[in-house]
């Protein structure tokens, strides 16, 4: 593949590298800055011609680069302060109230579309659970298409997923209010029986 082709499949896909950046991230300006690294990246002269495009396309080599280039920073950050940086403290979470309206299934989620509550309950996952929910539902990429980017067992990414799904729902699930009309009916509450009145 030439570089200009390179360039513009790379390009192709500027969106979801900064979507999941910002993911990663939790701020504007450092996903600005780690698609900017992304790039620079992909860009030098040895990746272009070291591109395989049947090692999973475009968008899955620019993920990888994003999710390492995220974890190399904050392994940097480390050894410069001297104190360890988790993942979890990495992240700018914005806390607000649930929604219980979640079904995340294989046919994707239009990040664009959903709603702000939902994407808050998201961002309060865990990264590693964050990275794997949204890789599935936003970008659609398959089990070993997500293992691949993150560098993990495919049985990681499905015991990930699960857990990320069950996370969501529970989250939604105790943020409801008695007056949300999309409340999740609780099992566990007593029901009155008609004869009791």
């Amino acid at each position: 593949m030439d570089r200009a082709e390179f360039e513009h499949q790379a390009l192709e896909h500027f969106e979801a590298i900064y979507r999941m950046a910002y993911h990663l991230t939790g701020n504007h300006e450092r996903a600005e800055d780690l698609v900017q690294e992304v790039y620079v990246r992909a860009l030098r002269p040895q990746s272009v011609e070291a591109f395989n495009p049947h090692g999973g396309g475009m968008k899955s080599y620019l993920l990888v680069i994003c999710h390492n280039a995220h974890y190399s920073a904050l392994k940097k950050a480390s050894r410069e302060s001297g104190k360890l940086v988790s993942a979890e403290d990495a992240v700018d979470h914005r806390a607000g109230p649930a929604d219980d309206r979640l079904w995340i299934g294989r046919y994707g989620m239009d990040w664009e579309q959903v709603d702000e509550r939902l994407k808050n309950a998201i961002e309060r996952l865990s990264p590693e659970f964050r990275e794997v929910l949204l890789l599935w539902s936003v970008e659609q990429f398959k089990y070993r298409e997500i293992a691949d980017v993150l560098g993990v067992r495919i049985g990681t990414v499905m015991s990930r997923l699960y857990r990320a799904r069950q996370m969501l729902t529970d989250a939604l699930r105790d943020g409801s209010t008695g007056d949300d009309p999309w409340k999740i009916p609780d099992d566990s509450s007593p029901q009155q029986s008609p004869n009791t009145a």
